[in-house]
């Protein structure tokens, strides 16, 4: 059996989506390879990991000199790991996911990017960031797309019926004769929350609810106030994942009744929250520098059998098909927005009935076996590049 290796900084038991799909990409291709894994396991100070990184992958491939390929999990790791270029005749794929690629700092992407298109392969999430990386120089021919994948199981889980209950007592909220708008994700600008609350929400009946949920805090801190004054502090707040969203969210939070942020909530709690909604909303922005390279949340929520809206931008077209799981709309048109709403809720049997023609979609083509076998057919192609012919997928 070929042997590979797989180094990753996103793995369980640290918990988020690209931690998730490390997790099951490298159990898939345990299926077709022998695979040798080096993961960040938050067992340690991540900055001595990556220090350390070199010295690891050397002695993992003197340990097993038959490994064919090295599979790496983003452009960060990429970037740790640019001495492979020079030290190893064995091909690197690596994998981009949208911001790896399109950090707008001048220094990021004439020092750091410009040199990873010398690697043998990349994956990208998404046609959008596969293009981003054409654009830097990629080389098309060894520049693949493979769409991230969907935790399926999701769409077995039964629904609550006493969740009803629970949003009442527990977090507040009476959902009796209402219709329900769900959004999902961090307070970042590119998300559109605060453009939705104040530009759509206002052209709906206070009937709608819209719920949120996401890591929020009362307030930016202090360090997060002072880095808004600082030359280049749109790109501070991208290379350190601060939400600067929080405090125009938390304005419009305080204004309206019918709008509620639950904050982060339990696994079990979301679950329930996507399959109790009518729509759910993904109403990104532009913002240059930021864009989305995927829309893996979009996929949970048609797994749970819920309608999604989403802005037609970025690499939220590769998750979201127009028709087929879901409806794109034009970014920052909120009457395109309000009118497909609107339209939506008048029916809810017909809603339902698009709603579950989307999850039978998103079943069918964002399944983790999808994802893994996209990975396979590509590491195929660089391992055995004169009996394979080059494609994207």
């Amino acid at each position: 059996m070929t042997e590979i290796l797989c180094v990753t900084h996103k793995y369980p038991p640290s918990i988020g989506g690209m931690e998730k799909q490390s997790y099951e990409l490298i159990k898939g291709l345990s299926k077709y390879y022998k695979t040798h894994v080096i993961a960040y396991q938050n067992d340690s100070n991540k900055t001595f990991w990556f220090a350390s990184l070199r010295s690891k992958i050397q002695k993992e491939l003197s340990k097993h000199p038959g490994i064919k390929l090295i599979h790496l999990n983003d452009g960060s790791m990429a970037a740790a790991c640019l001495w492979l270029q020079k030290n190893t005749y064995i091909p690197v794929v690596v994998t981009y996911h949208g911001l790896d690629i399109t950090f707008p700092l001048d220094f990021y992407q004439s020092k750091i990017v410009s040199k990873l298109n010398k690697y043998q392969g990349a994956v990208c999430v998404s046609e959008f960031t596969r293009n981003e990386c054409i654009k830097r120089g990629f080389d098309e021919n060894t520049t693949f797309t493979v769409r991230n994948g969907v935790d399926i199981s999701m769409g077995d889980i039964p629904k609550d019926s006493e969740f009803v209950d629970k949003l009442k007592n527990h977090y507040g909220i009476n959902i009796t004769n209402k219709n329900i708008i769900l959004a999902i994700g961090r307070p970042v600008k590119r998300k559109g929350f605060s453009w939705f609350i104040k530009n759509v929400m206002l052209l709906l009946d206070k009937n709608t609810l819209l719920i949120m949920t996401g890591p929020i805090k009362n307030e930016p801190s202090f360090f997060e106030k002072s880095i808004q004054h600082l030359p280049g502090s749109h790109n501070i707040e991208l290379l350190l994942g601060i939400a600067n969203d929080t405090e125009d969210l938390n304005k419009e939070l305080g204004k309206h009744n019918n709008i509620f942020h639950l904050g982060s909530v339990p696994f079990s709690d979301l679950v329930q929250l996507l399959s109790l909604a009518d729509i759910f909303v993904m109403p990104n922005i532009v913002v240059e520098g930021d864009e989305e390279g995927f829309g893996l949340v979009a996929l949970e929520a048609s797994i749970r059998g819920t309608y999604v809206l989403a802005s037609g931008i970025e690499g939220i077209t590769d998750a979201v098909i127009d028709g087929k799981n879901g409806t794109l709309l034009p970014s920052g048109d909120a009457a395109a927005w309000a009118d497909k709403i609107k339209e939506l809720l008048s029916d809810k049997n017909k809603l339902q009935e698009l709603a579950e023609k989307g999850k039978k979609y998103t079943l069918e083509n964002y399944s983790w076996n999808n994802m893994i076998s996209g990975y396979h057919e590509v590491f195929e192609m660089i391992i055995n590049p004169l009996t394979n012919s080059h494609h994207s997928r």
